[in-house]
C-alpha cells in the first residue's frame, strides 16, 4: 500500500457501501460547507481516549461501548439521549465493581447515522427501491422520493450530533453522572427485577463501599471523580464524504484527526486492505476499531493490523469480535492466538449482537438475550484459554423501554415484539436488559478475579 496519504486519497481506491448521489454538484457543495464547520470533538480528547484504550490493551481497564444501532432524525429528543446515557452509566458502575478496574465509556452516538446494507435495493410488494442506508443518506419511508440520497442530510446529521454532544457533556460534567445517583438507580433496578435477588449481593457490597468512602470524606463535594465522568463518542466511518469533510490538522501535533467522533470503526463489509475505507482510516490519528467476523483469516488480520497500526501503538486499534454464539470459541481462538504470537498490541472487544440476529415467527428481526450472553461468555473463555485480555463489550442498546430483543428477566416474548418495536435498523437491548446483562457480565468478571485470572504477567481483568 502506498505510503502517501491525504484526507482524499481514499477517492482513488475501490469502495463498498457507497450511496449513488444523483446530484454531484450538491454533494460537493455540502462537503465544502461541512469542511468549514467547527469540529465536533477535539484532537486532545481523542488522544485521551487512546491513552485509556492503551490501558485496556495492557489489561488494566475494560471497555464499554454501546448505544443506538442507528440514530435517527425522527427520534431526536433530549429524553432519548438522557436515557441511553443513563443506561451506559448504570452499566459502567456495575462493571467497575465486577472488574475492579476503570471502565472506559464510549457511546455509539452523536454520529451513528449510516448503516451498511446487504443489497443496494430492496423490494416490497413488487416495488424495488434503493435500500435505506441511514438518515444521513436517505429516508426510511418506502417511497421513491425518500430513498434518493440527499447530501443535505449530512448537514442535518452534523447539527444533531453537535446538539447531542452538547447535552452529553452537560450530563457528564453537571452532576447527572454522580456515582451515588447512578447507584441508587441500580438499586431500584435490583428491587424491581424478577431476578433481583441474584444481583443483591453485588449491589449491597457497592452500597457498603460508597458508605465507607463517604465516611473517609470521599464525596461528590470533595472529589470531582465522584460527581463527573469521562465519556467518549464513536460511530462507524461508513460515509467517507462526511468523514473527509470533518477531518482537520491538529495544530499541536500536526496530525490529521477525524473530528466527527473520538473513535471511528469500520465494519466487516468495508475492511478490504486496498480499498477506500482502510485507506481513509489508516491516515487519521484517532483510535480506530474494526469488526472481525467468522470469515477472518489470521494472516489477513495481521496484515490489517499492520496497515492500521504500523507503529504497534497500544490503544490505537480495537478489534471488535462478532462471531455468533455457537461459533465464537472455534472462530475467535485462532485469531487471538495469531495476534498474541505476532506480538501485536490491540484491544479485543466482543460485539455479541450482530452475528446473533434472527427473524421471529411473526417477521420481526430480533436477538435472543441468552444468545447474546452466550457469545460474551465464549469470548471470555477464549481469552482465558489463550492467556490474553478480553478488553471489552460492544452492545446495541437504548434507554427506552422497547421490545426488540427477546428474553431477559422480564421475559419479552416474540408476541411482545410488535408492542414497542421502534428501531430504524437492528434490534436493540432495552435499558433493563442492558443493565441485567451488565450484572451478569460483572458476576463473571468477579468470578475470574476470585479464581486468579485477572492478575499475573498478562494483567488480565478477566
Amino acid at each position: 500500500m502506498a505510503t502517501t496519504w491525504t484526507p482524499h486519497s481514499w477517492r482513488a481506491k475501490p469502495i463498498q457501501q457507497v450511496p449513488a448521489y444523483p446530484d454531484q454538484a450538491a454533494l460537493e457543495a455540502a462537503e465544502k460547507r461541512l469542511s468549514g464547520y467547527p469540529p465536533l470533538v477535539f484532537a486532545g480528547e481523542a488522544r485521551n481516549l487512546k491513552r485509556d484504550l492503551a490501558k485496556v490493551a495492557m489489561g488494566e481497564a475494560f471497555l464499554l461501548q454501546g448505544g443506538d444501532c442507528a440514530e435517527s432524525f425522527a427520534e431526536f429528543h433530549p429524553d432519548n439521549i438522557r436515557d441511553s446515557f443513563r443506561a451506559l452509566l448504570q452499566m459502567a458502575v456495575v462493571l467497575t465493581f465486577g472488574a475492579a478496574c476503570p471502565i472506559v465509556k464510549v457511546g455509539r452516538l452523536a454520529g451513528q447515522f449510516a448503516k451498511p446494507r446487504s443489497a443496494d435495493t430492496e423490494t416490497i410488494d413488487g416495488v424495488e427501491l434503493p435500500s435505506y442506508r441511514g438518515d444521513i443518506i436517505n429516508g426510511i419511508e418506502f417511497n421513491e422520493a425518500a430513498r434518493i440520497p440527499d447530501p443535505a442530510r449530512m448537514e442535518q446529521a452534523y447539527f444533531q450530533s453537535a446538539a447531542t454532544l452538547n447535552l452529553v457533556r452537560a450530563f457528564a460534567q453537571g452532576g447527572f453522572a454522580d456515582l451515588h445517583r447512578v447507584h441508587q438507580w441500580n438499586m431500584g433496578f435490583v428491587a424491581d427485577s424478577p431476578l433481583g435477588a441474584r444481583y443483591q449481593d453485588l449491589a449491597d457490597r457497592l452500597d457498603e463501599t460508597l458508605a465507607f468512602m463517604a465516611a473517609c470524606g470521599i464525596t461528590a463535594d470533595t472529589t470531582s471523580q465522584i460527581r463527573e465522568t469521562e465519556f467518549f463518542t464513536s460511530h462507524e466511518a461508513l460515509l467517507l464524504p462526511y468523514e473527509q469533510a470533518m477531518t482537520r490538522v491538529d495544530s499541536t501535533s500536526g496530525d490529521w484527526y477525524d473530528t466527527s467522533a473520538h473513535m471511528l470503526w469500520m465494519g466487516d463489509r468495508t475492511r478490504q486492505l486496498d480499498a477506500a475505507h482502510i485507506e481513509f482510516m489508516r491516515g487519521i490519528a484517532n483510535p480506530l476499531g474494526c469488526k472481525v467476523g467468522p470469515t477472518t483469516d489470521p494472516d489477513y488480520l495481521i496484515e490489517l493490523i499492520d496497515v492500521l497500526n504500523p507503529e504497534n501503538e497500544a490503544g490505537r486499534l480495537t478489534l471488535i469480535s462478532r462471531m455468533g454464539a455457537d461459533s465464537v470459541e472455534e472462530k475467535l481462538t485462532p485469531l487471538v492466538r495469531k495476534v498474541k504470537a505476532e506480538g501485536r498490541h490491540v484491544v479485543w472487544s466482543c460485539d455479541p449482537m450482530h452475528a446473533n440476529t434472527v427473524k421471529s415467527g411473526n417477521g420481526y428481526k430480533t436477538r435472543h438475550f441468552d444468545q447474546i450472553l452466550k457469545e460474551v461468555e465464549g469470548f471470555f473463555a477464549v481469552h482465558r484459554s489463550e492467556g490474553t485480555h478480553p478488553g471489552g463489550v460492544h452492545f446495541e442498546l437504548t434507554g427506552q423501554d422497547v421490545t426488540e430483543c427477546v428474553g431477559g428477566a422480564h421475559a419479552i416474548t416474540e408476541a411482545d415484539l410488535s408492542s414497542r418495536y421502534h428501531t430504524h435498523c437492528d434490534p436493540r437491548l432495552n435499558g433493563r436488559q442492558a443493565l441485567e446483562l451488565a450484572f451478569l457480565v460483572a458476576e463473571r468478571l468477579k468470578e475470574e478475579r476470585a479464581n486468579g485470572h485477572m492478575n499475573g504477567t498478562a494483567k488480565m481483568a478477566v
